[in-house]
Formats: C-alpha cells, sequence, structure tokens
C-alpha cells in the first residue's frame, strides 16, 4: 500500500441546521429588541451567513446548510451578529467547536450556551520561527550566550494588504552575567536559568487607524535548544495568553443547532471492489431483507445516514430502481391497509425521498422556481384562519388571494409531467404494479402509491420548505412561511383527491379548511391528479421538454478582475459583479437583475481551476477559460474558500461533456509580460500543469462511487457491534427454530431468513475488518511520517 498512500484523499464534510436562538440579553436603548443574524466561520473566515431576523430576542432561522470543507481548520464556530445599518455589525454571541470535539454532536440537534466574544481570542493562521543559540567572545572577554531570532513566512514579500506575509527579519538577544553590560539588547540571567527563558511573538494587524488589532501570539520555551542549537518550525498562532484569562460570566442566551460533520479517508477504488460487490448485487438477494444494503439500514440507529450514500452509489452504478423496488415491495407486505400505503419513514421510503431529492432538483427549479420567486416577493396575505386573523384583516380577499396562489402552483404541477426525470418515472411505474399486485380489489391504490410520494413528500415538502431545495436562499419569514404551508397543505390534499374514495371534505378537521376547498371544481381537479399520475407513472421513455427552459444553477456576488488588463496591476482592476450560471451560459452583472455584461456558452467552458494566491495577492481565486479566448480567463474571487469550491466544481459538472476540454492550464496569470508560473513570455503556450480534471474521458462524475463506499464502510464499521448482535439473532434462530429466549432484544432487527442473513452478515464483516485493516495500516504510517513543527502539521495543533 506504500505506493498508493499519495492516492488517498482526505475529504471533509459538514451538514447541519441553524435551528434557533432564544435568551439573548436585551439591546441597550429603548428598543430592547435585536436584529440578528448568524455566521459560520472556519476558525475566522466566514463561509455561511443567515437571513436577518427582525426584533426578537428568539430569533428562529431554521436554514439547514451543507458544503465540502476544502482546507485544513481548527476550530467551527457560530456568531451571533447585531445587524447595524450605520456601523459595522457586531457579534455579542458564539459557539466554538473544537474540530476534534464535532464528533461528539454528529446527528444530535443541541442547545449550546453562547460565550462571549473576545478579539484576543479570535486567532487564525500559523507563523514560521527559526531559533538559535550561539556562544561568543564579549568585547571584556567573558563568554556570554547569543540568542537568534529569525522569523519567515512564505508567499510574497509585501507586508501590506496580505495574509501571509515574509517578514525575514533576523533579531539578536544576548544573555549575559555581566552586570556592567546595559544594552537593551542584552540581560541578566543566571546560566543555569537560561533554560526557564521563553520567546514571545505577537502578530498585530495596523490597519486600524484607532489601535492595533491582535492576531496572535506565539510562546517559545528556549529549552528547546538544549539538544540542538537551532530550532526551525511551524506554530499555529494561539490566543493572548493562550485563552487563559476567565472572561466575564455572561448569560448570552443560546443557539440551537444540529451538525454532523465528516472527514472521509477515501482510499483508492481496487480497495472497495469486494464491499461494493456486496452491495450491488443486493436486489437480486432473496428475500431482500438479507441483502448488505437492507441490513445496513437495519444497524444504523439514523437511518438517514445510509440513506444518503446508498442512493448515489446505487444510482451511479445503475442498481438503483431494481432496489426500490424490491424493498418497496418489502414494505408493502407489512401494510395491512391500502389507505396507509408508504406513509411511514421506512427504509424504502427514505430511500425513494432521497432519490427524488437527487435527481429532481432540475425538475423542481423548472416547475416552480418562478411561481415561488412571485409568491416569496409580492407575499399577499392569506390567513384564512379565524384565530389568526389580525386587525384588520379581510378572511374572504386572504381566501381569494390563496386560491390565486394554490391554483397557479396546482397548474404548473400537473402540466410538468413532460419535465420528469425518467428515472423517476421508473419508480412511480414499479410502484404502481407492486401497489396492485398487493392490493388487486383497490382501484384506487394505484394512484396512492404514487402521489404519496410526488406530491406529498416531493411538491408539497418543496413548497414549505424552498431553501432546503435551494428553489430560495434562505427560510422565508414567518407571514411567508405561514403561506407556503398553507399552500402546501392544499396541494397534499388536492394531490390525494384522486385516490380518495370517500368523501373528500371529510377528510379535514378545521372547518375553514373545509369551507376553501369548496372553491376548487373537483371532478375537474381530480381528473388532472389521475392524469398527471398516469403520465408520470408510464413506462414509455420521454424526452424532458424543459431541459431547454433557463434555470439558474447558482448566483452570487464575487470579485471578477477585468479580462485583458495585464500589464498595469491596479486596484480599479477588481470590481464587484453578480456572477450567474445557468444550464446554458455563465455571466456576470453590474448587479443582480442588471443585464449580462458577460458572458460565456457553457459548451465552450474547457477549464475551471483555482488560481494560486501569489498572481494577485488574493484568495479563493478561480479562473473559467473558454474556447474563444483560451489565453484571457475570467479571473474570480469568491467570498470564502467553501463558496470557492462550490463554483468550481458546479461549472466542472455542467461542462465535464465538453470534448475540447484541456489537458494543462497555467495556475498562474499572465503578467508583466510572462506567466508567473512558468516564465514562459509566450502568452498562448500551453498550460504548465495538468488540470484537475484530467483528460476528458476521465473527467469525475457528479457521484464520487468510492467516497460513498468509504461513507457505507464508515457506518458499518461504526455498527459491527449491532452486526454481531444481528448475528446472533440468526444463529439463535436457526438453532431453536421457534420463539426465542431473547426475542426482545431482537425484535426490532428483520430477519425472514436467518441462513441467508448470517451468510450475508459475515460476508460483511470479513470485508469491514479488511477495509479497518487498510485504514489503520494508512494512519500509522501518516503519523509516523508527520514531522511535528511542519507546515503540513505545526506545533500546538491538537
Amino acid at each position: 500500500m506504500a505506493e498508493e498512500d499519495k492516492a488517498v484523499r482526505i475529504l471533509q464534510s459538514l451538514r447541519g441546521k441553524i435551528c434557533e436562538a432564544k435568551n439573548l440579553p436585551p439591546y441597550y436603548g429603548p428598543n430592547k429588541m435585536r436584529d440578528c443574524f448568524c455566521t459560520i466561520k472556519l476558525d475566522q473566515e466566514e463561509v455561511y451567513r443567515t437571513k436577518v431576523v427582525d426584533k426578537s430576542l428568539s430569533p428562529f432561522y431554521g436554514e439547514d446548510f451543507y458544503f465540502e470543507i476544502p482546507r485544513s481548520f481548527q476550530y467551527l464556530s457560530f456568531y451571533i451578529y447585531d445587524k447595524s445599518f450605520f456601523q459595522k455589525d457586531v457579534p455579542f454571541g458564539k459557539v466554538s467547536i473544537r474540530k476534534e470535539d464535532l464528533c461528539k454532536y454528529n446527528c444530535q440537534d443541541s442547545w449550546f450556551a453562547l460565550q462571549l466574544v473576545d478579539a484576543n481570542s479570535e486567532v487564525q493562521g500559523k507563523v514560521h520561527l527559526e531559533v538559535k543559540l550561539n556562544e561568543l567572545i564579549t568585547e571584556t572577554g567573558s563568554v556570554c550566550q547569543q540568542l537568534v531570532v529569525r522569523l519567515d513566512q512564505k508567499r510574497t514579500k509585501v507586508k501590506k494588504k496580505t495574509s501571509n506575509p515574509q517578514f525575514d527579519e533576523t533579531f539578536y538577544f544576548e544573555v549575559t552575567r555581566n552586570s556592567s553590560y546595559t544594552r537593551k539588547s542584552h540581560f541578566q540571567v543566571e546560566e543555569e536559568n537560561i533554560e526557564k527563558l521563553e520567546i514571545r511573538v505577537d502578530l498585530w494587524n495596523n490597519e486600524n487607524l484607532v489601535q492595533d488589532i491582535f492576531l496572535g501570539e506565539i510562546k517559545v520555551p528556549v529549552k528547546i535548544l538544549k539538544n540542538d542549537n537551532c530550532h526551525r518550525a511551524w506554530y499555529l498562532l494561539l490566543p493572548k495568553d493562550n485563552g487563559n484569562k476567565s472572561a466575564k460570566s455572561e448569560d448570552l442566551g443560546s443557539l440551537r443547532l444540529s451538525i454532523s460533520y465528516n472527514e472521509d479517508y477515501v482510499l483508492p477504488s481496487n480497495y472497495y471492489s469486494s464491499l461494493n460487490d456486496l452491495l450491488l448485487i443486493s436486489s437480486d438477494v432473496k428475500p431482500i431483507s438479507a441483502s448488505a444494503v437492507h441490513i445496513l439500514g437495519e444497524v444504523c440507529r439514523e437511518k438517514q445516514e445510509a440513506v444518503l450514500p446508498l442512493v448515489r452509489l446505487l444510482l451511479h452504478h445503475k442498481k438503483l430502481v431494481p432496489f426500490l423496488s424490491a424493498i418497496a415491495e418489502l414494505d408493502l407486505q407489512q401494510t395491512q391497509e391500502a389507505n396507509t400505503i408508504f406513509r411511514g419513514n421506512s427504509l424504502a421510503t427514505r430511500c425513494i425521498d432521497e432519490t427524488m431529492k437527487l435527481v429532481g432538483k432540475h425538475y423542481l427549479k423548472v416547475t416552480l422556481k418562478s411561481t415561488l420567486d412571485e409568491i416569496c416577493d409580492s407575499c399577499k396575505t392569506c390567513e384564512i384562519d379565524p384565530l389568526k386573523l389580525k386587525e384588520g384583516d379581510n378572511v374572504e380577499v386572504n381566501k381569494e388571494n390563496l386560491r390565486q396562489y394554490v391554483e397557479r402552483v396546482f397548474t404548473v404541477i400537473v402540466r410538468s409531467s413532460m419535465s420528469c426525470p425518467t428515472l423517476m418515472c421508473e419508480v412511480f411505474h414499479s410502484l404502481q404494479n407492486l401497489a396492485r399486485k398487493q392490493f388487486p380489489d383497490d382501484p384506487h391504490v394505484k394512484y396512492s402509491a404514487v402521489s404519496s410520494f410526488v406530491f406529498l413528500r416531493f411538491f408539497a415538502v418543496a413548497m414549505v420548505s424552498p431553501h432546503s431545495f435551494h428553489l430560495r436562499p434562505h427560510h422565508p419569514d414567518a407571514q411567508t412561511s405561514r403561506v407556503l404551508t398553507l399552500i402546501s397543505k392544499t396541494i397534499q390534499t388536492l394531490g390525494s383527491w384522486g385516490s380518495l374514495s370517500k368523501n373528500k371534505l371529510s377528510s379535514f378537521k378545521e372547518s375553514y379548511m373545509c369551507d376553501f376547498f369548496k372553491l376548487f371544481p373537483e371532478e375537474k381537479c381530480i381528473k388532472s391528479v389521475k392524469k398527471f399520475i398516469e403520465e408520470i407513472s408510464s413506462a414509455e421513455s420521454k424526452e424532458p421538454t424543459g431541459v431547454d427552459e433557463l434555470v439558474i444553477l447558482k448566483e452570487g456576488e464575487v470579485i471578477k478582475r477585468a479580462q485583458g488588463r495585464n500589464r498595469i496591476r491596479k486596484v480599479h482592476n477588481f470590481k464587484k459583479r453578480w456572477l450567474r450560471l445557468t444550464n446554458r451560459e455563465i455571466s456576470y452583472h453590474k448587479q443582480s437583475g442588471k443585464e449580462s455584461l458577460y458572458s460565456i456558452l457553457i459548451k465552450n467552458i474547457i477549464a475551471v481551476e483555482k488560481l494560486e494566491e501569489r498572481c494577485f495577492n488574493r484568495k479563493n481565486m478561480f479562473q473559467v477559460l473558454s474556447i474563444e479566448k483560451p489565453e484571457r480567463p475570467l479571473y474570480v474571487q469568491a467570498r470564502n474558500c467553501v463558496e470557492a469550491n462550490e463554483w468550481i466544481e458546479i461549472i466542472t459538472r455542467v461542462s465535464r461533456s465538453n470534448p475540447e476540454r484541456l489537458r494543462v492550464y497555467h495556475p498562474c496569470a499572465f503578467i508583466s509580460g510572462s506567466w508567473i508560473c512558468c516564465k514562459n513570455t509566450d502568452e498562448k503556450a500551453a498550460g504548465c500543469t495538468s488540470c484537475t480534471g484530467g483528460s476528458p474521458a476521465n473527467i469525475q462524475l457528479a457521484i464520487d462511487c468510492d467516497r460513498e463506499a468509504e461513507r457505507i464502510f464508515s457506518l458499518f464499521h461504526a455498527n459491527l457491534p449491532r452486526l454481531q448482535k444481528m448475528e446472533d439473532a440468526c444463529g439463535s434462530i436457526d438453532v431453536y427454530q421457534g420463539p426465542q429466549q431473547e426475542q426482545d432484544e431482537y425484535a426490532h432487527f428483520t430477519i425472514e431468513d436467518s441462513r441467508v442473513t448470517f451468510k450475508t452478515l459475515q460476508q460483511i464483516i470479513t470485508v469491514v475488518n479488511n477495509l479497518a485493516t487498510f485504514h489503520e495500516q494508512y494512519r500509522i504510517k501518516r503519523s509516523t511520517s508527520a514531522i511535528y513543527g511542519s507546515e503540513e502539521n505545526p506545533i500546538g495543533a491538537k
């Protein structure tokens, strides 16, 4: 494995939800309420920001987040800010979690006490220090110790406006016992106490006109020179006095968070072949409950953890539809009544939910986004509950507003069948057949089998939580959220009308909803729903017409360098622009909603790569190269490392099939007559570095199969005790052939055939133990080869 150590990828991701805060301290002033927003920071780099919640001491955010973490970090922090319109926004509370402690909170919904934000503790970065201790003879002939300190940090020699300054300065401190020596660089100390000395280095930012800003410090004991007269090492910057000063104890309130952090050590593909083989034959295993995939769902306490990687892996290998059909059939066998079909949170329903979310993103945007944007941007009052009406509200006007919104949403949904992805149609077709087979006497079951997913779990959920499906940037405010909830509730009911055999209005608990639904022509709605369900459940393959419609994939504010200005490096070369990526082109605009200033067609993109910081002394830059002007890339700076990574990933994904993609590129810019990276003076010279995507035939697909296999291995490995308990249960059933003494302990396991299940369990445990051995070997080699004090493993990192 030694030759393949370099091929191991360490991938980090963070998923979670900023739920709400409570008991925030009142604002100082006549108005006690606060206008607050929350940010997520990796060390001191902001990577996510919520909306502002006005006038509340218990703000509700409800915002989901997910991002890949492209760099190392020490702390994950959540800050609560006061929004100010005239001054700089000020943080008044934070939650900081060390990277090593994140695993304690995985898949948990927890309240965290807010801590005081101390400027002397807000540090980030590292410094390289060189220390020497020399003996020299002074003018009087006495011998003293001379301490030589040298500071340097790589990258630019420009100290202003840089996050990577190189000082390269040497300072001498002479340690002597000569009391007549009074120069400031000399100080008296007994020879035996030299090792008690300590070197302290502080870093400050002097941009602030009022006072310098503390950036961090390091403390190095001179005793490190006891065995070696020269010491060179990288140190992590630490808070002042190592954060030991206890801040005032204040009750700043608390923040509710849900966090799931994953760090995957992804081995080369060949290491996962045995595990993949075991997973990919799951749909052929009889019974399906004895398959490796179903067993993973059984042993994971949080089924959703297993669902995410399983669906992606099976989808990539074109094994998803057969597996979904098999577990849906098992689900139906355990359903007693047709009107409760697919209503639980089983492995089958969760997998189908995730499939729709994964392959239906484009479908949702094409169908709902424009209507949703209009509803959210010009939200009319739609409250029809008499108990929730505000003074001055007209219930009839509200009812009409809601009816118009519902009618628009319902119409775009039932007319969207031609945009439904083929894979979703295949799943719905299978569900219909299975439902008819299980309940042959129920003429409505073929509709309820599909409507329970496409209406209840897809469109209705996207309506009430548009931010979770990337249809809106943030969780809607309270009034808009209430409107979307009413629309969602109505769409669920209208979608189920085609499958209800009893009186439609009898299913409502609220009288005001019964009155509202009388506004909709029942027979017309039923006919539209049935027609829509028949169309999306058809076995005939069809090409979605919605693919030609313009869909915004990502947009946001960036800083762009003016193209073509390569001789004079001026500040005004960089301007704020609004970058927008659609399924047709990437373009930038002066502001959101303004006309495009420049665009590149997706089919003309030939590379998307990072740009080295040394080019323009700016972090988080990337370049987009087009076939029209490959020597004049579009240079863009994102707001943070996460956003830069997301832009590169999504642009690469939409352009991965372009036949003219480059194999090599320049990681730096062409400035002052030459490429900074390779010093070539020919502006049209071929690149000097291989593209990260490789050759066009080997461009990485959107689904990283090795990473999904690694996640599945990690879940199996974490649940080995439960696998062994399930193995014991199979042995017990096979031996006693009847009701078991420990039946209650094993009752939560689905074991239809104990012998087949036992065989699969043995195979899983063998494969998992082998992979665990490979991981342990890699970790041992990595820990023994890591040099403490190197840039990759600085002193101070735990």
